[in-house]
């Protein structure tokens, strides 16, 4: 026997707090040698010349010798070190003799399958000191009659019990993912890793759980796992890439998701992953282009067209745009009037008049009266514009006194109502009502600045100036203050 056996015998022979320090102890004295030898190699190194030298300051700080990690020095870690010297703790809790009898009673009743009789025959046989494996065998047969929340209290009994009850674990965490409580259902699922379960069920539910928490940086490592174990799965990488999504990698999530297409190329949930993919790339057409394909699928959504509808717009397709709107408007359930109205809006500021006022017609058409105060002054407004747009003033001044009485504190109708009385020499109107606007707080400015354009109009410097003056102090803008001095000028040159 060698000096090194009989010092590991010698260690078999000892207790476990001993064995730790002279397993060191032995580990040193049969390396001796050897690092004799390596001080020795390391003279002959500096003895030779021309070796280059490196720089400290060139080392990445981040790559750190694992022996001069603080995690080796921390208590927690010497304690799980210490423990490393005792044999692992089986994962299924043991059954007394007795136990085992009687549970053999319990798996025949469950063959033939009379839950009922086995579970009144575990309650009757287990107690606070009994094995675990009752416990668990009930959570299952509760688990079998979709008695959710008692297995949930028999499972949870079970590894109280027995802390490394894997199987209990795994079952703990299924009933949680199934409840849709990923809270809780994570920290199971991390136990049933822990205990050596790292399958790829149990990685794959682990990568949803932590998505579910908002946590996509450790969901695409767990899918990952679950991939490497079970590559055939697709919802696995579907996962990933919606990682990849939420971490706003979006070339990552195109190339996946377009790996996963290839595959199944009539799968329309990930085709319209991919399009929001390329929104997030801003690219926008190949957006287009699945969300089209999606369409010809007939798994379009009253999302997937209103966002369709947007691309169209800003590539100023207006007539797609408002072909998608109205779609969307025509699925059940429809969905809020907001997204077409506000689409309106756009497209009345970019002057396509015709495409707006044929959307407002499809909105005004299918809700009705289910429309909104709001959405009705909205609708009101841009129907004003379109009327000024067409030259039709006196239908714009129809809808504007509508729109006033809807609601008496509508500033900006009340602007464009005075503007309206102004254009027709009605200056007395124009100026109650830019008076009547310049007391409601967030119109004051504009309602100030209309007033003394009108004033100026009427070559009436000297009122209009202290009008300017104000709305500057309220909301200071560089055209306004330009025309203030242009004011300015053209009363001093007339003395008024």
């Amino acid at each position: 026997m060698n000096f090194i056996t009989q010092r590991i015998a010698f260690l078999n022979s000892t207790s476990a707090a001993v064995r730790g320090c002279l397993a060191l102890a032995v580990i040193l004295s049969a390396t001796t040698p050897l690092m004799a030898q390596s001080s020795k190699r390391k003279q002959k190194e500096q003895d030779l010349p021309g070796l280059p030298q490196i720089d400290p300051a060139s080392i990445d700080p981040v790559i750190i010798p694992s022996g001069q990690l603080a995690v080796f020095t921390a208590e927690d870690f010497q304690r799980r070190f210490a423990e490393s010297y005792a044999a692992e703790t089986d994962i299924e809790p043991k059954l007394a003799d007795p136990e085992k009898k009687q549970m053999v009673e319990v798996l025949k009743l469950l063959q033939v399958e009379k839950m009922g009789e086995a579970a009144a025959a575990i309650e009757k046989l287990r107690s606070p000191s009994s094995s675990a494996v009752f416990d668990f065998t009930l959570a299952n047969i509760y688990f079998q009659d979709e008695k959710l929340d008692k297995a949930v209290v028999e499972y949870t009994t079970a590894v109280q019990k027995f802390p490394k009850f894997r199987r209990a674990w795994r079952n703990l965490a299924l009933i949680h993912v199934r409840n849709g409580d990923m809270v809780k259902a994570l920290p199971a699922l991390i136990k049933v890793v822990e205990l050596g379960g790292g399958d790829a069920m149990t990685y794959g539910l682990m990568g949803f759980a932590y998505s579910s928490n908002d946590n996509p940086i450790a969901a695409e490592s767990a899918y990952r796992m679950a991939i490497l174990l079970d590559p055939a799965t697709r919802d696995w990488k579907l996962g990933l890439a919606k990682s990849f999504f939420k971490q706003k990698r979006f070339a990552d999530a195109v190339a996946l998701t377009g790996d996963l297409i290839a595959e199944t190329p009539d799968a329309a949930d990930l085709w319209l992953l991919q399009a929001n993919a390329y929104v997030g790339l801003g690219q926008a057409m190949k957006a287009a282009q699945n969300y089209e394909v999606v369409d010809r699928l007939g798994k379009t959504t009253i999302d997937s067209l209103n966002m369709l509808g947007d691309i169209y717009i800003n590539e100023s397709l207006y007539d797609n745009a408002v072909s998608c709107y109205e779609r969307a408007l025509a699925k059940s359930p429809r969905g809020s009037a907001e997204r077409p109205i506000r689409a309106a809006k756009v497209m009345v500021g970019r002057g396509a008049a015709i495409e707006a006022e044929r959307l407002l017609g499809t909105v005004e058409s299918t809700y009705g009266a289910e429309l909104g105060e709001g959405e009705r002054k909205d609708i009101l407004k841009m129907k004003a514009r379109m009327a000024v747009a067409k030259g039709a003033g006196d239908e714009e001044a129809r809808i504007l006194s509508e729109i006033v009485e809807i609601d008496p504190l509508d500033g900006e109708a009340l602007i464009l109502l005075g503007q309206f009385h102004g254009r027709k020499g009605e200056i007395d109107k124009a100026i109650f009502l830019y008076e009547r606007a310049a007391k409601i707080e967030k119109c004051e400015a504009d309602a100030k600045v209309r007033h003394a354009q009108l004033l100026v109009g009427q070559q009436r410097y000297s009122e209009a100036l202290p009008l300017l003056r104000s709305a500057q102090q309220i909301k200071p803008r560089e055209n306004i203050q330009q025309y203030v001095e242009q004011v300015e000028r053209a009363s001093k040159q007339r003395g008024s």
